[in-house]
């Protein structure tokens, strides 16, 4: 049955619809009266089928190991959530002076999405599907990554690099998607965007632009103001700008024609059973580990892992509540940015949302600290008292968001 009309994150659910992200389909659609279908495997697009996405994971899982030995810091060639947090403290959103640098990768995401959309003509300038709610979901997404230590492309670079901390992060992932697949199971929506002016769609490609020419001209507004850069720590670690930015690129490109999605794997086998997105997630983990056995950058271990730690409960909770609202939002962090960059707005709030969460986790001092190793003597990191609480606050925010926000409660 050939599909002419506007899908959401190319899932159709029967007898109900759930809609995330709006896009148009040109696919097909293969429906059964009783159960989850799968949508929009185009025959004519490499980039739709199975070893599209899969190419795509290798690339991805390819680039980030070199990043890391290019000079981002280790375990972390790509965090969509720490780079973030990273420009949050460049623009002076915080002051924690060793998270503090304008991430190129960032940029390439979203410009390079742009460019994939505009030529295969899926640019489309869309708003209004409760803007407010995704920022807030945004906001506490953030709060959960930087409880666990990053985003869900973190979680699985961390494992590939060794750190078996991550495994409680990536159950916890799982969880919350879980549960986001539990309210889109029953008719949780946050509304159908609309068509709007396609100058609204290039405000966060434009936004972009910005940020790289405040990155190549480095300007300082005020004496001792931004923009910062970090001199020491995670902030000051990165592989050299153009290289980074064109690397950014090339993953906005591809993952924009595959929609490459980590939250989305989970939810298409949670509630469809299929593995088209998970395929290029496994292919993702293997390509990472693979290259970082290659470059030496694999250690196995709970102890010592860099920007890590070991509160098991917390990294649980943490991505819990990270994956509950990526799932609520429609997408992880990586998926938002390549959708703004195709025209979605609503997804460039989810963005904003993001950013501004992390000035507020450094500023009321809510992200956890990392395992520290002196003298011998483990001394194990994790979330302040504050962070547990706001951890506990986004998830009962985000449950009730999945059970208030339903066509029918």
């Amino acid at each position: 049955m050939l599909c002419n009309t506007v899908c959401r994150q190319e899932l159709c659910v029967r007898p109900k619809r759930i809609f995330l992200d709006e896009r148009p389909c040109g696919g097909r659609h293969s429906i059964q009266e009783e159960g989850i279908t799968m949508t929009a495997k185009s025959s004519t697009s490499f980039f739709a089928l199975r070893w599209g996405i899969v190419t795509a994971g290798v690339v991805i899982g390819l680039i980030a190991a070199v990043l890391q030995k290019l000079g981002n810091p280790p375990n972390m060639g790509i965090c969509v959530a720490c780079f973030e947090r990273d420009i949050a403290g460049a623009l002076g959103l915080h002051r924690v002076d060793v998270v503090q640098y304008i991430r190129p990768e960032i940029i390439g995401f979203v410009l390079g999405s742009m460019v994939a959309a505009f030529l295969f003509r899926e640019f489309k300038a869309r708003s209004g599907s409760a803007p407010l709610v995704r920022f807030l979901l945004g906001v506490f997404a953030m709060i959960g990554a930087l409880t666990f230590l990053g985003c869900p492309w973190r979680a699985l670079l961390r494992l590939a690099g060794g750190d078996l901390n991550s495994i409680t992060g990536i159950v916890g992932l799982a969880a919350g998607v879980g549960a986001g697949a539990l309210f889109l199971k029953s008719g949780y929506s946050l509304g159908k965007s609309t068509k709007t002016y396609r100058s609204v769609g290039l405000v966060m490609p434009l936004a972009m632009v910005g940020l790289l020419l405040l990155l190549l001209l480095r300007p300082q507004f005020t004496p001792g103001g931004p923009v910062f850069f970090s001199v020491k720590g995670p902030g000051s670690l990165h592989a050299p700008l153009f290289i980074s930015l064109i690397a950014g690129l090339i993953i906005g490109f591809i993952a924009q024609r595959t929609r490459f999605c980590t939250m989305g794997a989970l939810r298409d086998i949670i509630l469809i059973r299929d593995m088209h997105l998970m395929s290029g997630v496994i292919a993702f983990v293997i390509a990472a580990f693979a290259a970082n056995l290659i470059l030496g950058q694999v250690s196995f271990g709970f102890a010592g892992q860099p920007v890590s730690h070991s509160n098991y409960l917390w990294n649980f909770l943490g991505m819990t509540l990270a994956g509950l609202a990526f799932a609520l939002a429609g997408g992880c962090p990586g998926r938002q940015l390549f959708l703004s960059g195709e025209g979605d707005s609503d997804a460039g709030v989810f963005v904003v949302g993001m950013i501004v969460g992390a000035g507020f986790s450094h500023n009321f001092g809510l992200a956890s600290k990392a395992d520290i190793i002196k003298d011998g003597v483990l001394t194990v990191g994790g979330p302040s008292t504050y962070g547990m609480i706001a951890v506990l606050l986004g998830l009962a925010v985000c449950l009730a968001t999945g059970f208030f926000m339903r066509e029918k409660f």
